[in-house]
């Protein structure tokens, strides 16, 4: 696999030890999260604001893939029960789709990212990134709606792609179709092995990129390879921009958290450097922040910025983008809903100006509350 790639600018703020991103470290080592949003007419104001509309629904168990099926329903993944959960976009009530078998949770592993297939009115697949007990890979399910019995309306797994090397932390797990209708999927370094995030060969530490069967995707920077890009920790987060730019988002280590603009083929650093450096060869993040204020995990555009929940940071970013050549924000990052609904695991754009924000309190490294985990319904500007 290979890539080669872009960023520019810092702002104080950056990575995270612990990764899935609780107080402690392991010291080794996409419109909605799927689909561009439309341009913005102008750039984003310099501040923000959000505003809390609603709790759609709660009573969640470790919530941390979101999806939105056509209509405005939700899918949302359950890391440790391995289950998929219907999410009724107006009511928050609850259907349990079904159980993915061969997921293996342990640690920051198991059912991960999930993502609806863009051509769901007609092929109805639905797209899971998850860890076994072997590696991590990504599997397409038939998924027949509303038709069949409750927990029983997912059809058996085909996997597309095996062998993402897994790890007890670090395995990545973000999964979204960019507006070419390729799908991009985010993988970690699993903590023990960092330098396979330089190893072209490996999947580990990359951005991939593929067609919705898993094959290397047509103008990939190396031709037959699934990388687009290399030298990343763990990727949590993927968006596209009005203007169709990825950006992506990634723990760092000790130092710096990272929000980078992907581009194809693009170095982004890992092991030899974390936060910006400057170096020939090699792409600076577009803003960066200290571990105890981000551990950033799902992104999303709206409004024209980049929203980015943030786990041990417990707040939401927002990260105005100047709309116009080049990698810089309009203006510094400014951080909402500080330590009001505890860790921040995964943001999707609602249209609008409405954000959906899913909560990781019942994932081990938080303190649930009644009600945890939830997702609430966003205002912002």
């Amino acid at each position: 696999m290979a890539a080669l790639a872009a960023g520019s600018l810092l702002l104080s703020a950056g990575c995270s030890s612990n990764d899935d991103s609780g107080n402690t470290r392991a010291r080794s080592t996409g419109a909605p999260d799927t689909l561009s949003s439309s341009p913005s007419s102008s750039p984003p104001a310099a501040k923000g604001s959000v505003k809390v509309v609603s709790t759609l629904t709660e009573g969640l168990a470790s919530p941390w893939g979101l999806a939105e099926l056509p209509g405005g329903d939700l899918l949302v993944s359950s890391r440790d029960r391995r289950t998929i959960t219907r999410i009724d976009g107006s009511t928050g009530k609850q259907t349990l789709v079904g159980t993915v078998p061969g997921v293996s949770p342990a640690g920051e592993g198991g059912l991960l990212g999930i993502a609806v297939s863009p051509a769901f009115d007609t092929d109805h697949l639905l797209y899971a990134y998850f860890t076994t007990a072997s590696d991590n890979r990504i599997a397409r399910m038939r998924y027949e709606g509303t038709g069949g019995a409750p927990g029983r309306q997912l059809g058996a797994p085909h996997t597309i792609l095996r062998g993402i090397p897994k790890g007890y932390i670090h395995n990545g797990g973000r999964i979204a179709f960019g507006p070419d209708g390729m799908l991009y999927v985010g993988t970690g370094e699993t903590g023990q092995t960092r330098e396979l995030s330089q190893d072209k060969k490996s999947l580990a530490g990359k951005i991939l990129r593929m067609t919705p069967d898993g094959r290397p995707a047509p103008g990939n920077p190396v031709p037959g390879s699934l990388m687009y890009s290399y030298g990343h920790r763990n990727v949590q987060g993927l968006a596209w921009d009005g203007q169709k730019r990825l950006w992506a988002s990634e723990f760092g280590q000790d130092t710096w958290d990272e929000l980078n603009q992907i581009v194809p083929g693009g170095n982004y650093g890992w092991p030899k450097y974390e936060g910006k450096v400057g170096k020939a060869g090699f792409v600076d993040p577009v803003a960066q922040w200290r571990p105890s204020e981000a551990s950033p995990s799902g992104i999303a555009f709206a409004q024209g910025s980049i929203w980015m929940a943030a786990l041990r940071g417990e707040r939401l970013w927002r990260i105005p983008l100047s709309g116009t050549p080049g990698r810089e924000p309009l203006a510094a990052p400014q951080s909402f809903l500080q330590g009001q609904y505890g860790r921040l695991r995964t943001v999707l754009a609602a249209g609008g100006d409405r954000l959906w924000l899913g909560t990781s309190n019942t994932d081990t490294r938080g303190t649930p509350k009644p009600g945890d985990d939830r997702i609430l319904v966003l205002q912002v500007r």
